[in-house]
């Protein structure tokens, strides 16, 4: 194993992937972690735990053939609108049919969510919003919309995340030591129209073959020149990041008819009810990883970890050695992530088989 110590390199570049605001985003180490990837001799990659997407839009951005991989469904639409779709965009006309809202649709927001995440009249306006996107015919416009939709529903909440009912600390009468109360006061209509449109602003089609997909990455093809695996963090407590439990709103969105199927009714904000992960438990983590290297093992695995996480690297590099031929750790400087009080730095292990 070759440890190799980096320092963060940011490079500017014009907007072109649309802001996302995520937790766990690799966005402000995307600069430092594509120039230790893009020497490496690889045409088709796969990205999967594509999570915001936008390593896959940057390997899409170099002319590969990439397959973005999300196991949540929301983060799937987000992947065909961003990854797989190279051509279709919102128009003017599309966006006011879109916000042209019937005055009778499903009120299933409404109805169910009052004062958990947003108004009534915002839950309203969703409920109206989800009924239009359901009903256009092409795919990827649908998908982009619902990206708007997403990343507006984000926008207008504390953290960006759906962990807890608190619509009242957003509407709490007191000065603000965080969050955006200018975003929070923003109408739905605006952000959607603005997230639209950043969304049209990175359509593109680079010539190959892209697709997005929803699966257990322990279940996909081991086909691809590179793997690039960003699976969810365990931190040195063994606390995960559980993102079927912070977006689990988004996620009902996408399947809005079945919806109340899948809610947990015994939780106070309503989540999804969901399986436990293995990525979540620090005894099967490792064993979750082991398991990903072995199907994987005649690609060149680009694994992106921190440095203070479980497993330790040591441990993950021992594992990858066993699967591949060479095996170098990369180590960015380190930084403070969002919702963090410790800085670690991202690690970046690449295995050549």
């Amino acid at each position: 194993m070759k440890l190799v110590q980096d320092e963060l390199f940011c490079a500017t570049r014009g907007p072109v992937f649309p802001s996302t605001r995520y937790q766990g985003s690799k966005a402000r180490f995307l600069d430092w972690l594509w120039e230790r990837v893009a020497p490496l001799p690889f045409h088709s990659v796969l990205d999967a735990f594509g999570g915001t997407g936008c390593f896959a839009y940057r390997c899409k951005q170099a002319g590969k053939a990439v397959t973005y991989n999300d196991i949540l469904p929301f983060n799937r639409l987000i992947g065909r609108a961003l990854i797989e779709n190279g051509t279709e965009t919102l128009s003017e006309a599309d966006l006011d049919n879109l916000l042209h809202l019937p005055a009778e649709h499903p009120g299933f927001v409404e109805k169910t969510f009052r004062g958990i995440y947003y108004t009534n009249e915002e839950n309203r306006w969703i409920d109206g919003v989800s009924a239009t996107i359901r009903g256009l015919r092409n795919p990827y416009k649908q998908a982009l919309a619902y990206f708007a939709l997403f990343q507006a529903c984000l926008s207008k909440r504390p953290y960006n995340l759906f962990h807890r009912k608190n619509l009242e600390l957003r509407l709490r009468p007191v000065a603000r030591t965080f969050g955006n109360k200018t975003t929070w006061d923003t109408p739905f209509e605006a952000l959607f129209r603005r997230f639209a449109e950043e969304a049209n602003r990175a359509v593109f089609d680079n010539g190959t073959d892209c697709r997005a997909l929803c699966q257990d990455a322990a279940t996909l093809d081991p086909v691809y020149d590179l793997v690039y695996l960003d699976p969810p963090y365990l931190n040195a407590k063994g606390v995960g990041v559980d993102y079927a439990a912070f977006y689990h709103f988004l996620d009902g969105l996408t399947d809005y008819d079945h919806w109340a199927t899948q809610i947990d009714w015994d939780s106070k904000h309503l989540k999804l009810r969901t399986e436990k992960s293995a990525w979540g438990n620090k005894a099967t983590i490792l064993p979750a990883f082991a398991a990903l290297f072995r199907r994987f093992r005649n690609a060149i695995v680009v694994l992106s970890y921190r440095s203070n996480g479980i497993p330790a690297i040591d441990a993950l590099a021992d594992a990858l050695a066993r699967t591949h031929r060479t095996v170098t750790v990369h180590e960015s400087a380190p930084m403070r992530y969002t919702l963090s009080s410790v800085q670690s730095a991202e690690t970046l292990l690449i295995a050549l088989p």
